[in-house]
């Protein structure tokens, strides 16, 4: 984190302050359990709150600083020139399209999201614009106020799409499944589609497959990316756009 000048806050921290309440919930029985000489009852306690603990330090690391590490290594892994055009759907306060804003000298990269604090605290477009200027890449970053069900771009306005940890927070399948639809619909021929995300990766994987996508690959994330543990690991969908209408095919046939 230190060549990052941005504030970037936490992921769901409502879920993370779960965790620090479930910890002192299960000391406070534990030392009742003690005072009140119910000692297997007390050691039970203790292990259920040293477990609840590592949870909530796992879910910290990985919101202030894992996440950037796998993110870093992600862009990278790209080769982008510094010129494309880069969209992240759900981009928050900017975590890692600021990251990628780094990457593009000659290029520009555009974030849309609702802006709600329930997915990350403090999530305005306002300190979004702030990181932006503290990062040094106001100049070449837009905000955008949208939903990614409908996305307000043009059919292959965009070389690179990424989403981190932001289509599970559509409530509806539907929904889901429109917001893959639309970041594919969005990139030119051959384009780069990154989504990271703890629920549906499988879905999203059946969706792009459903749209003719042929380059498809998904991975683990390791444990940098654990919210709390291996049961809320984090997954890479990546994705390359056709460089063909498969739908458009199939009509020009008939």
């Amino acid at each position: 984190m230190r060549d990052r000048h941005g504030r970037y806050g936490f992921d769901a921290p409502g879920a993370f302050l779960g965790l620090i309440a479930g910890a002192a919930a299960l000391l406070v029985l534990m030392v009742v359990s003690f005072l009140v000489g119910v000692v297997p009852a007390a050691i039970a306690f203790l292990i259920g709150a040293l477990y609840t603990l590592a949870s909530a330090t796992s879910y910290a690391y990985t919101t202030r600083r894992g996440k950037f590490e796998v993110w870093t290594k992600e862009l990278d892994r790209l080769g982008l020139r510094g010129d494309e055009q880069v969209l992240d759907l759900g981009c928050g306060r900017g975590a890692v399209l600021l990251m990628a804003a780094k990457r593009l000298p000659a290029g520009k990269a555009t974030g849309i999201d609702l802006w709600r604090s329930k997915d990350q605290s403090g999530n305005r477009v306002k300190v979004a614009e702030a990181n932006a200027a503290a990062e040094g890449v106001a100049d070449r970053v837009e905000f955008v106020t949208g939903d990614m069900r409908k996305l307000p771009f043009a059919d292959g306005a965009f070389d690179v799409v990424v989403s981190s940890l932001a289509i599970h927070n559509i409530p509806s399948e539907e929904g889901r499944q429109a917001a893959v639809t639309e970041a594919l619909r969005v990139l030119v021929p051959g384009g780069r589609l990154l989504i990271a995300d703890f629920q549906h990766a499988r879905a999203y994987e059946t969706v792009l497959h459903g749209l003719g996508v042929k380059d498809l690959w998904r991975r683990d994330l390791g444990w940098r990316f654990w919210y709390g543990g291996p049961w809320f690991g984090t997954w890479m969908v990546e994705a390359r756009a056709p460089h063909h209408n498969p739908e458009k095919d199939v009509s020009d046939g008939e």
